[in-house]
């Protein structure tokens, strides 16, 4: 009679835990579609938003372009001005023609081709947001 409780406890045993087991496996594979499904809305929305940081690159741009005739000093900062505006539209259409999964990687490769230029950008960036922050606090 003793062993047939301890099977009978045993075998109770196995099936709680393969049921446990089960429950925690469909739990991890809802998880892991809820987080792809947001990653993917995510996505989505940065797409969706790109756009329209393209159109404020382009809108930039132009600004830059009709200022750059009235800069004072030599036509080297003309020059400047004129230049750096080309490239806020030729970063604009890189949004426009690039989805984000194709920038991610792009930045990726650059980063990895650059490390030294990418963290001198990434300090610049900051100490720029950092102060944005700061003065949007005081206001």
């Amino acid at each position: 009679m003793p062993n047939n409780i301890g099977a009978s406890f045993h075998d109770t045993l196995a099936a709680e835990s393969s049921t446990l087991g089960n429950k925690i496996s469909d739990s991890a594979t809802n998880l892991k579609d809820k987080a792809s499904e947001m990653g993917r809305k995510a996505a989505d929305v940065i797409d969706e938003n790109i756009a329209s940081a393209a159109t404020g690159l382009d809108r930039a741009a132009a600004t830059l372009h009709g200022r750059a005739e009235n800069l004072p000093g030599i036509d080297k900062v003309s020059g400047l001005a004129h230049t750096a505006a080309d490239k806020l539209s030729a970063t604009a259409g890189y949004f426009r023609e690039h989805d984000v999964d194709r920038i991610k990687d792009d930045m990726k490769m650059m980063v990895k081709n650059n490390p030294g230029a990418s963290l001198l950008v990434a300090g610049v960036v900051g100490f720029f947001l950092g102060r944005a922050f700061i003065s949007h606090n005081r206001d």
